[in-house]
Formats: C-alpha cells, sequence, structure tokens
C-alpha cells in the first residue's frame, strides 16, 4: 500500500508560480513511476505530468509543457510539479499517483493522493 499526501496548493495570480509536493509513505519509492492529474470544476481529471523512477525521463501534456517541470528525490520520497507562468485554466485540484512500472512516464495510476487545490486568479 502507498500513501502520497500532496501539499502547495494554493491561490495565485496569472503569471505566477507554485510549487507542489507529493510525499510518498512507501519503502520502495524508487519502484514507482510517478504523477501529477488534474481535474478542473465539471471536467474529467487529466494527465498532467510523469516521471520514471530515476527522474531520468519525463512527458508532459501539451497544455503545461515548457511552463511545468516534474521533478522527484528518492532520498526524500517526495515528488514534485513546478509550475510557472500559471494561467486561469490551470485551477484545478491537483492529485499526486503512483504507477508500479517504474520505467513508465505514461502514468496509468495505481495510487491517488487526496489532492491539492490550485486557484489562479486573473
Amino acid at each position: 500500500q502507498v500513501q502520497l499526501v500532496e501539499s502547495g496548493g494554493e491561490l495565485v495570480q496569472a503569471g505566477g508560480s507554485l510549487r507542489l509536493s507529493c510525499t510518498a509513505s512507501v519503502r520502495t519509492f524508487s519502484m514507482y513511476a510517478m504523477g501529477w492529474f488534474r481535474q478542473a470544476p465539471g471536467k474529467e481529471r487529466e494527465f498532467v505530468a510523469g516521471v520514471n523512477w530515476s527522474g531520468g525521463s519525463t512527458r508532459y501534456a501539451d497544455s503545461v509543457k515548457g511552463r511545468f517541470t516534474i521533478s522527484r528525490d528518492n532520498a526524500k520520497n517526495t515528488v514534485y510539479l513546478q509550475m510557472n507562468s500559471l494561467k486561469p485554466e490551470d485551477t484545478a485540484v491537483y492529485y499526486c499517483a503512483a504507477d508500479p512500472r517504474p520505467g513508465s512516464t505514461s502514468i496509468i495510476p495505481t495510487y491517488w493522493g487526496q489532492g491539492t487545490q490550485v486557484t489562479v486568479s486573473s
């Protein structure tokens, strides 16, 4: 069982930056690929970014490419999402996810966090 706890979501103005963190309570964090998803009101949950077990390979949704960066620190059991140049359309609940296929960046979640709210005001 993997428990994921996100933090860092808040209200920010358009053009601003935020860094989300997700810490996993698992002994074998490096055996999981990790990802971030988001869900805006009235919309389906969508993939945002994924990172493989080492952090050496990443994948992004086209809507965030060039603005968001996913990274991980296996010593801290933590994955990050650095979000720059935020837009109002980035407003959503952001969820951390763990995929037990360590080499993947196309995340198929087995475990989810509880989510953290990001609100971008115009």
